[in-house]
């Protein structure tokens, strides 16, 4: 352990099991010093998230969601009774219907398109507006995309949008909490067998896709996206805000597939 996260306290949101990608950034996070809370919503995932806190030294757990206000409320003001101040915030948070990520995007309907821009992008608004009040002395804010924002995905539909606008939630607030010291950047892996990934239709002819054609011929890790997050928790990311850091193996630099795979 280099303790690169020695000192430092951060709220981790969005863990559901020790497959998640909010998983391996909080263990990479732990591994070097850092102090955690964890976020969860609704008792089934408190049980499952409990004793991975527990693993990694944390009691601090927060029943939280994030499309109510009182709800958030009461979690920021139980996380300041514990803590004067924090140093980082983990946003691992998205969701949408699954049954509208089959089909069409056209066929998008009003509800699911409000609903999955709420919690996957206005709630990183919402709570980096909290977590700034615990950051007197800076911080930084990560929160997790997928290319599908910038490029057409199959059965991705309506999730590519709202990571669209939760990049470009990402450079405006970096630009808005930037004076304050408080760095705010996402981290975007390429696919990886998590829950929400599985929830992806074609999700593994997408892994293995990308694994037989990204210029590493690998998918990300949850130990390489847990050190890019440190990386940029860290001091050593003083100078980075605003980034979108792929993580996926170089396959976004590509403008087909492999020769051999043509």
């Amino acid at each position: 352990m280099a303790e690169l996260m020695k000192g430092k306290r951060g709220l981790v949101m969005g863990v559901a099991n020790d497959r998640s990608i909010a998983w391996g950034i909080a263990r990479a996070l732990a591994s070097e010093g850092a102090e955690l809370a964890f976020s969860y919503q609704g008792e089934a995932f408190g049980k499952r998230v409990e004793p991975l806190a527990a693993s990694v030294g944390s009691d601090i757990l927060l029943d939280v969601d994030v499309t109510d206000d009182a709800s958030l409320d009461a979690a920021f003001g139980a996380l300041a009774e514990r803590w004067e101040t924090m140093d980082f915030l983990v946003h691992a948070i998205a969701y949408s219907d699954k049954a509208e990520l089959h089909g069409r995007f056209i066929n998008t309907t009003r509800a699911n398109f409000q609903n999955s821009l709420t919690i996957s992008c206005y709630s990183l608004i919402d709570l980096a507006r909290r977590a700034r009040e615990m950051m007197p002395n800076g911080g930084s804010i990560l929160t997790l995309t997928y290319q599908g924002s910038n490029r057409v995905t199959p059965f991705y539909n309506v999730m590519g949008v709202a990571k669209a606008a939760l990049e470009s939630a990402v450079r405006y607030l970096a630009n808005d909490l930037g004076p304050e010291g408080i760095r705010v950047n996402a981290i975007s892996p390429g696919p990886m067998k998590t829950l929400a990934g599985a929830a992806i239709g074609g999700a593994r002819r997408t892994y293995k896709l990308t694994e037989t054609n990204a210029p590493l011929r690998a998918n990300a890790t949850l130990e390489a996206v847990g050190g890019t997050a440190v990386y940029l928790a860290s001091d050593f990311g003083a100078c980075t805000t605003g980034e979108i850091v792929r993580v996926d193996g170089g396959f976004h630099v590509l403008g087909m597939p492999q020769p051999e795979n043509i």
